[in-house]
C-alpha cells in the first residue's frame, strides 16, 4: 500500500468489489468504516488512518459514540443562592 493519506480508487474498489459510489460506500459503512463518505465530486473518501484502525480492531463505533454522549453539561452555575 501506499503512504497516501486517503485510499485510492482502486484501493476502494478492491476492498468493496464495486464500482458504483454509493454500493462503495454501502458496503465501507456496513464493514465498520464509518468515516467513509462521498466527496462534492461523487468520489468515496476514507482515510487511511481509519481503514487501519478499523482492520486493526482499534477503531470501535460504539466507542467512538459513547465516548462524546457521556458528557454532560455543567449547569451549576446558573443555579440561584437562596438567602
Amino acid at each position: 500500500m501506499s503512504s497516501t493519506v486517503v485510499l485510492t480508487s482502486d484501493e476502494i474498489h478492491l476492498i468493496t468489489g464495486y464500482t458504483s459510489p454509493s454500493k462503495q460506500l454501502d458496503v465501507l459503512h456496513k464493514r465498520g468504516y464509518v468515516r467513509a463518505f462521498r466527496s462534492r465530486e461523487g468520489v468515496i473518501i476514507l482515510e487511511r488512518k481509519h481503514f487501519e484502525s478499523v482492520c486493526a480492531g482499534t477503531f470501535s463505533q460504539k466507542a467512538s459514540m459513547n465516548h462524546s454522549t457521556n458528557q454532560s453539561p455543567n449547569f451549576s452555575i446558573f443555579k440561584t443562592k437562596t438567602l
